[in-house]
């Protein structure tokens, strides 16, 4: 059995404190710890009717479809974060990008335990929970549909529940102040769509056209108190303490031989609690691991993602971010600044379940936790990618890298009660 230090022990202990914490507080939605706000938000999340149109010709009705091309209404939030799959997408062909109305460029990241971040989405271009939902229901590629027409929907199909939480809707089915859309009408229409085909993506205005002001405004506090809903529910995502938590707190059965060798190695010659720090194993940071893009499913991936160098600018202009008044406070949590090494720097992901996850890295083309190990013992690639990479070689043996992810494999958790469909 390996010894540990008593400053490995120590660090241990900030890995897996006597409880796992819960999501710190989120003053940016006064809803966020509200149970009747989450139990909606479960109905939102698997709810695919505020989808538009299935524009992308891979859309064939197979099992690793939404639906057919033309199909309407069949991109829900748990289409690309399947509760079986750890709240990741193990559904799109090739287990890597998404393919929603259509491709993705980045892979869907795991939602369990996502209460814990305050700067989201692999490249931080949202600040809260709330705020992120705009970017799927907006997103051509994604659910390709409009504010708008969620707002519509809210008031057709949800209306008591939502009225029972947030207070009175407006009058959304007034078609003299709010032009009437379908699944058919909103977002972009036709095969393969230009930007040009689309109606209420995102600064486009198409949607809004001819409405007063308020009326706008009154439309997006709808869909921002959606997205606090939806919040609400997936702040209870969770993975929950395993056998390594066990094993920490004294249980020395819990863990086999290689799995506490790969616990050490986790700390020591590894160097993953560098990154992979704290209860649920991230720091929520963004860092650059020189990774290559490379074409994963049909879907040529861009070689020079920016990553948070890009993000974090969106996030301190977009108009729905924590600063703004569609946000009940703000806790300080954007950067002052974005300087010169987030160039091709991404999140740090959580690893607590990540044996559950279908893929790996941002861009999904790892596809086991061994081949994982191995990039990052090489230390990355040696080019193809653009900033700097942080990462050094490992050297590690195969033994050692075999330990490391026997360690990887005991994060696994009970998967959260509130994860199944309503």
């Amino acid at each position: 059995m390996p010894v540990f230090t008593d400053a490995e022990r120590a660090t241990l202990a900030t890995l897996s404190p006597d409880t796992l914490p819960l999501p710190p507080a989120d003053i940016s939605n006064a809803w966020s710890d509200d149970p009747a706000a989450a139990a909606l938000g479960k109905k939102l999340f698997f709810d695919p009717l505020f989808s538009g149109v299935l524009w992308e010709g891979d859309n064939t009705g197979t099992s690793t479809t939404l639906g057919n091309l033309g199909d309407t209404g069949k991109v829900a939030c748990a289409g690309c974060h399947q509760p079986e799959a750890a709240f990741a997408d193990g559904r799109s062909l090739g287990h890597s990008v998404s393919l929603a109305a259509g491709w993705t460029i980045r892979r869907s990241p795991s939602l369990l335990d996502v209460g814990q971040a305050r700067l989201l989405m692999w490249d931080g271009r949202k600040d809260s929970l709330f705020a992120q939902v705009f970017g799927p229901i907006e997103a051509r590629n994604e659910m390709n549909s409009s504010r708008l027409f969620v707002a519509e929907q809210v008031f057709a199909r949800y209306r008591p529940a939502y009225e029972a939480i947030f207070g009175i809707m407006p009058a959304l089915g007034d078609a003299t102040r709010f032009p009437v859309l379908t699944n058919a009408t909103t977002g972009c229409q036709g095969v393969g769509p230009t930007p040009d085909a689309c109606h209420g993506m995102p600064g486009d205005g198409a949607e809004f056209d001819g409405m007063k002001a308020v009326d706008q405004d009154a439309v997006t506090t709808v869909v921002a108190n959606w997205g606090k809903a939806i919040a609400a529910y997936e702040r209870g995502l969770a993975c929950g303490p395993g056998r390594f938590d066990a094993w920490a707190h004294g249980d020395a059965t819990a863990l086999s031989p290689a799995e506490q060798r790969g616990a050490r190695l986790f700390l020591g010659k590894g160097r993953c609690a560098d990154c992979h720090s704290g209860p649920f194993l991230s720091d929520q940071k963004f860092h650059n691991l020189g990774l290559k893009a490379r074409t994963v499913a049909v879907v040529i991936l861009d070689p020079d993602d920016p990553g948070a160098s890009t993000g974090l600018l969106q996030a301190l202009a977009d108009p729905l971010n924590t600063k703004s008044k569609w946000s009940d406070g703000d806790d300080g949590r954007l950067p002052a600044s974005v300087g010169p090494e987030m160039l091709g720097a991404l999140r740090t992901p959580t690893l607590r379940c990540v044996a559950k996850r279908p893929s790996y890295m941002h861009t999904g083309q790892i596809q086991a936790l061994d081949q994982v190990i191995d990039f990052l013992s090489t230390g990355g690639d040696p080019h193809g990618f653009v900033g700097k990479n942080e990462l050094q070689p490992l050297a590690l043996g195969a033994g050692e890298k075999s330990d490391l992810v026997a360690f990887l494999r005991a994060l696994d958790g009970a998967n959260p009660s509130s994860g199944q469909a309503p």
